[in-house]
């Protein structure tokens, strides 16, 4: 085979290796998005669940605030439905928009509780609420380290997809874009749950 063959050969799989490598890049990118994701998830479920032992706790002691007790339990099973929503479409902007609107609901109630758990004097010495306040707010950090990082791996893959000219593979192959998770835009929102017991 002469050498000019070899390299027109050479010269003609360039563009397939490359093709098929780029798709390769974005396949891994999309399951790095939808794994960030995935540990939004798991920190959401963990605060979900501590939600309604918090508020068990809590009810004998702040039966007159029932309305507080209601609009938690309420809100919570909100960020529940839309979670199940962006845990099935992850990619979907408005799944990830309607999660972003169902959490900003349960921030205000969930905030609540806790300032009234900490105006109890005898709800801070109450070892399960404390137990599950500290939990609570362990979970929140978490999901805000989760939060961020779902972003840093969605901006990686959107730039990836993007990119000329691997934006025509993508394009080709159907990558769209991923939704990022914006920050909470109301003060009493972005305020952390604050726990002094």
């Amino acid at each position: 085979m002469s050498s000019g063959l070899v390299l027109f050969v050479s010269m003609s799989l360039l563009p397939l290796v490359w093709g098929v490598a780029a798709y390769n890049r974005f396949v891994a990118l999309r399951n790095r998005c939808e794994n960030a994701f995935a540990q939004i998830d798991v920190q959401l479920r963990r605060r979900h669940d501590l939600i309604p032992n918090l508020v068990a706790a809590t009810r004998g002691y702040l039966e007159h605030e029932r309305r507080t007790l209601e609009a938690v339990i309420e809100a919570r099973q909100g960020v529940a439905d839309a979670s199940g929503e962006a845990r099935a479409h992850p990619r979907d902007p408005n799944a990830i928009a309607e999660l972003e609107r169902a959490e900003a609901k349960l921030a205000g109630p969930l905030g609540r509780l806790i300032a009234l758990a900490e105006s109890y004097p005898e709800l801070q010495a109450d070892e399960t609420v404390r137990r599950l306040t500290d939990e609570l707010t362990t979970t929140e950090n978490r999901i805000t380290f989760a939060r961020q990082a779902y972003n840093d791996q969605a901006v990686t893959y959107n730039t990836g997809i993007q990119s000329f000219p691997a934006s025509l593979i993508a394009t080709m192959f159907d990558f769209r874009r991923t939704a990022l998770l914006r920050p909470i835009e109301e003060s009493a929102q972005r305020r952390a749950v604050a726990v002094a017991l």
